[in-house]
């Protein structure tokens, strides 16, 4: 039994920073490249989490899905091919694009994947906002008009948030990430998006980025109305079929463990650090499995940790 890490993978984006170097002290694969996302869990065709060391060490997240099932993760799980979770971290220093993820019914008409998230607030600079949902008033025929006459900004919904603020992103939900903010992000293990509208900005091969108009009016639920972030419910953040999300504040040799004897869990430490029966010291921007019958994680001070379920 063990404590497991993965390899994190780093993406360039073209709306992406260096906050993963300076929030976080990570290295990063070059000096000046703008990172936007770390996969730190992922289980799909074409990314692979690989775990740096102990028993499972250059084993991958699908190996130890197919392979140790049971003695990694636990009984009674979802019988899927791969992973059901991918677990990023965002760093966005410019708006990300206006976008939404197809709910089950659409992403199955257009041979695409559903996509429901959950997003924590790690850092936010003053000012920083999130679009969710749309204004009061707004409809498919005005949100049609809008895209068209490139006033979409004027029909969505922003929210100023800070620092340990979360939301839900429900498939459906039209959303985007404002500059400024690290987010760490749960979610269906799911790559499909369908953008809007993406401020008339260039990508990194200097051409304008492809919208999908179409699939996002499909997608988009336009009873969504000026949502608020969301309240706790004692620790739980977020709970859906899909994943259950807890947030905990530890204080020095304070521990967490799994939430269940017969089931794994996820720590994601956004503050602090953590320390396992190993004594490997586990920093701020760490993901951690702890798998079926693992001791627990020791904090090392003040810590702030999320931990992650599947129901």
């Amino acid at each position: 039994m063990a404590i497991v890490h993965f390899q994190p993978m780093a993406m360039e984006r073209v709306w992406g920073g260096r906050m993963l170097e300076t929030h976080f002290q990570r290295p990063l694969p070059d000096d000046s490249s703008p990172f936007g996302e770390s996969w730190e869990m992922v289980d799909r065709e074409e990314a692979q989490s690989v775990v740096t060391s102990g028993d499972y060490a250059g084993l991958s997240l699908h190996e130890l899905w197919c392979s140790h099932r049971e003695q990694v993760f636990g009984k009674d799980l979802p019988s899927t091919h791969r992973f059901p979770l991918l677990i990023k971290i965002l760093d966005a220093r410019e708006d990300l694009s206006i976008q939404v993820h197809p709910p089950l019914r659409v992403a199955l008409e257009l041979n695409g994947e559903p996509k429901t998230e959950m997003w924590y607030i790690a850092a936010a600079q003053p000012g920083a906002r999130l679009v969710v949902g749309l204004k009061s008033g707004v409809t498919a025929e005005s949100f049609s008009r809008a895209i068209e006459e490139g006033t979409v900004a004027e029909q969505i919904h922003e929210i100023p948030v800070r620092e340990g603020d979360s939301i839900f992103i429900p498939s459906g939900r039209l959303h985007a990430i404002g500059a400024g903010l690290v987010i760490f992000e749960i979610q269906q293990n799911s790559d499909t998006t369908y953008r809007v509208f993406d401020w008339n900005r260039l990508g990194l091969d200097g051409k304008p980025r492809e919208l999908h108009i179409e699939p996002s009016m499909a997608s988009i639920d336009f009873t969504d109305i000026e949502p608020d972030m969301d309240s706790p419910n004692d620790s739980v953040i977020a709970h859906c079929e899909h994943f259950l999300v807890e947030r905990f504040e530890l204080q020095q040799g304070q521990s967490i463990g799994n939430l269940r004897q017969d089931r794994f869990s996820l720590v994601h430490v956004v503050e602090g650090q953590v320390r396992d029966e190993d004594g490997r010291v586990w920093p701020a921007g760490t993901t951690l499995l702890i798998t079926v019958g693992a001791s627990e994680l020791s904090s090392l001070g003040n810590a702030t940790l999320l931990r992650t379920n599947i129901p």
